[in-house]
């Protein structure tokens, strides 16, 4: 039975002061998205002022990327134990002053400390500001509209860094990009403690150094391989290095948080099915829905003769696609259930990709601007599902951890999806036997129809992993209470 659109309403429905939470938590996670693909269009400026060899520009997105996706599980535990509140808070602040220092860089080295920095500030204030978000406000049609929100807001703040990096680049310079976070980051540090009660455990046993060093090693390892992968390729010596050697430390980490008294990850948690396959899926839908971007990048600018600012500006339907997804999927959830929607959401992104392999080398446009649409929709439809599904039936003690589980697969999708789809448009452009349009038109074509595959799948997954009755009981027998999809249904009723 579904529940009453009226009473769901009802239930939704925010005070002024959880409003003002909800624009300082959700507008960190867009200022994060923002600076994270801001400087994209920028690099070739850049890296002329500053004087970066071009082989190295590649690593003031990397410099971001490893800290951020490295640190989350750490951070998202240390959040929980020492204070959520006061977690946000510092990172905050130390975002602000490495943007600082990142705009008035004088030197390609410092940039990248600074960007560095920022990755470090972001893994802080992730999993902070979701584990805040999920604890102020209620499981079930609040959360899920929270939720809808932080989603919408984190898909516009990543498609409008691509856009206004090239704006804010050619009215004025790189350097105001991150400028911008400077005033923004002073107003959430003032407003946090304000707006925001401190939130941790109550115990607050010794933090698990050993599986920190491990699965921070393993992470970072990882994340290095796949983003060096793209340069140096998948079969060189580095990332086969580093791809072995996060492995290794990962296989470390879970040996060590089975023998521990106080795990930095509570293997129960990870052997919940909403957990584990919920983020799988996430994983899956970021890491498509970026190579896509990228491949259509590829196909606007070498296909079409369309330049940056243009290929920026063409992507605005997918971005207003995108927030409307995060508008009505609590709507949509509290109809259908958080299972179907994530489903849904995810075959709809399937063929709306499958759909832009009709592209050609002459007009096509009005097919790319629907079909982006449609799967930005979808996109975030599952985005929400799978926050939803990998955060519910968890006590607030591990929120913080449930949340950084959930960023770390977002991390990672955003992180392996370029490279793995560039590799696939590369072997595709090679067999058509060279660089010209028609060439990469068959690469980008082969990309697109391998990200529909990996998405239909990742939809059969949550099809059989994912069924509401299916996880209760699963996560019955690994001690959990309650599903997300017994939740929902308690709502309904």
């Amino acid at each position: 039975m579904t529940s009453d659109p009226v009473d769901s309403a009802a239930k939704a429905r925010f005070t002024t002061r959880q409003w003002l939470i909800i624009t300082l938590l959700c507008g960190a996670q867009f200022m994060l998205a923002l600076d994270f693909s801001i400087l994209s269009v920028a690099l070739p400026v850049l890296g002329k002022d500053l004087g970066f060899a071009l082989s190295d520009l590649q690593w003031v997105v990397t410099a971001f990327a490893l800290p951020s996706g490295g640190l989350l599980l750490l951070f998202g535990r240390a959040a929980d134990l020492y204070g959520r509140r006061n977690w946000f808070i510092a990172g905050m602040v130390l975002f602000t002053v490495a943007s600082l220092a990142g705009g008035l860089a004088p030197s390609p080295g410092f940039l990248l400390a600074a960007r560095a920095a920022q990755g470090v500030a972001a893994a802080m204030l992730t999993p902070a500001a979701m584990s805040l978000l999920t604890t102020n406000f209620a499981e079930g049609p609040q959360r899920d509209r929270a939720l809808g929100i932080n989603g919408a807001l984190l898909s516009l703040g990543f498609l409008s860094g691509v856009v206004l990096g090239g704006v804010i680049t050619d009215l004025t310079s790189w350097r105001v990009t991150l400028f911008i976070s400077v005033p923004v980051g002073i107003a959430a540090s003032i407003a946090a403690p304000v707006l925001i009660k401190e939130s941790r455990n109550e115990e607050t046993p010794k933090l698990d150094v050993l599986g920190a060093v491990t699965v921070t090693g393993g992470l970072l390892s990882v994340i290095y391989g796949i983003t060096s992968a793209e340069r140096n390729g998948w079969s060189s010596g580095m990332t086969l290095g580093a791809l072995a050697a996060g492995a290794v430390l990962l296989v470390a980490f879970f040996a060590v948080e089975s023998r521990v008294a106080a795990p930095l990850v509570d293997l129960g948690v990870l052997r919940r099915r909403t957990v584990s396959w919920g983020n799988t899926t996430g994983l899956i839908t970021f890491a498509m829905m970026t190579g896509m971007v990228f491949l259509l990048t590829l196909y606007m600018q070498q296909v079409r003769g369309m330049t940056p600012l243009d290929a920026g500006f063409a992507f605005a339907a997918l971005g207003v696609a995108a927030v409307l997804g995060g508008a009505f999927a609590a709507r949509i959830i509290g109809r259908i259930g958080v299972h179907r929607a994530l489903v849904y959401g995810l075959l709809l992104q399937a063929a709306s990709t499958a759909a832009l392999f009709f592209l050609d080398t002459e007009g096509g446009m009005p097919l790319l601007l629907l079909a982006t649409a449609t799967g930005g929709f979808g996109h975030l439809l599952a985005v929400v599902g799978y926050m939803i599904t990998a955060t519910s039936g968890l006590p607030d003690h591990e929120q913080g951890l449930a949340t950084g589980l959930a960023y770390t697969g977002q991390q990672l999708g955003v992180t392996v999806g370029t490279p793995v789809l560039a590799t696939v448009a590369a072997s595709g452009m090679a067999s058509a036997g060279g660089s010209g349009p028609a060439a990469v038109l068959n690469g980008v074509q082969g990309g697109l129809l391998t990200a529909a595959a990996v998405l239909l799948a990742a939809g059969l997954v949550a099809i059989a992993f994912l069924r509401p009755g299916r996880t209760a009981s699963a996560d019955a027998s690994a001690g959990a209470s309650t599903s997300a999809g017994e939740r929902l249904a308690a709502d309904a009723r």
